[in-house]
C-alpha cells in the first residue's frame, strides 16, 4: 500500500516514516505542499493520503477538495495539530476518510492509515466522542459557523495575502472571495483585519 505524506515539516515527516516503518506493507511517498502533492497523487495514484491542514501555500482541505476532484475514490486522511472537533468535522465535510491529531497516540496514524486503506473511515476515539458529545458547546466555537472553504480564506487572510492572492490560490474569482470575506466577517461578527487575525490565532487556524 503506497502512502502519500503531504506535511511541509521534515521532522514530522521523519516521524511518519518511524511510525510506519514497521508496516512491511506500507510504502511512503512524501511531498512538502499543495502544489507537490497534487503532482505526486496524480503521477502515483497512492492508495492513502495522509495530508497536513496547515500547509505553506493552500491548505490541506484545498488540497484534497483539488484530489477528489481528480479522484473522487481518493482515501484521504486529514493530520493536523489542532484536536478540535470542529476542524475534524470540516475535514469529513470535505471529503477526507480519516483525522488524526499529531497531539495524539502515534498509533493513532498507523490505525488511520491501515483502516482507510481497507476502504473503512477513522477517528481517534477521543475526537469522536469530543464530536459526539459536544453539543451545543460546539455550536458556541466561532469556527462552527464557517464552512472549510471559509476556514481557508480566513486563514490565509490572516497570513497576510491579499484578495487577488487568495483567489489565484484557490483557484476562485476575485469576486467570489471578496463576497466570501464579506460572509466571513458578518458570521464572525468581525470588522476589521486585526480582529479577524486575533481570533483565527486564538482558534488555531494561523
Amino acid at each position: 500500500m503506497r502512502v502519500l505524506i503531504v506535511d511541509d515539516h521534515p521532522i514530522v515527516a521523519s516521524g511518519c516514516r518511524a511510525v510506519l516503518s514497521g508496516e512491511s506493507d506500507v510504502a511512503p511517498l512524501e511531498a512538502a505542499d499543495a502544489e507537490s502533492g497534487e503532482r505526486v497523487f496524480t503521477a502515483e495514484q497512492p492508495d492513502v493520503c495522509v495530508i497536513d491542514i496547515n500547509l505553506p501555500t493552500v491548505s490541506g482541505f484545498e488540497l484534497a477538495r483539488r484530489i477528489l476532484a481528480r479522484q473522487p475514490a481518493a482515501r484521504i486522511i486529514m493530520f493536523s495539530m489542532n484536536d478540535d472537533p470542529v476542524f475534524a468535522a470540516r475535514a469529513i465535510e470535505v471529503g477526507a476518510k480519516g483525522y488524526v491529531s499529531k497531539s495524539g497516540d502515534p498509533n493513532d496514524l498507523v490505525e488511520a492509515i491501515l483502516q482507510v486503506g481497507r476502504g473503512d473511515t477513522y477517528l481517534p476515539p477521543a475526537i469522536a466522542r469530543r464530536i459526539a458529545f459536544a453539543g451545543p458547546a460546539a455550536a458556541q466555537s466561532p469556527l462552527a459557523k464557517l464552512t472549510s472553504r471559509e476556514l481557508e480564506i480566513v486563514r490565509l487572510l490572516s497570513a497576510g495575502k491579499s484578495l487577488s492572492e487568495i483567489a489565484w490560490l484557490v483557484q476562485s474569482s476575485y469576486k467570489t472571495v471578496a463576497n466570501t470575506s464579506s460572509i466571513i466577517r458578518q458570521k464572525l461578527g468581525v470588522r476589521t483585519s486585526g480582529e479577524l487575525v486575533r481570533l483565527a490565532i486564538a482558534h488555531g487556524v494561523a
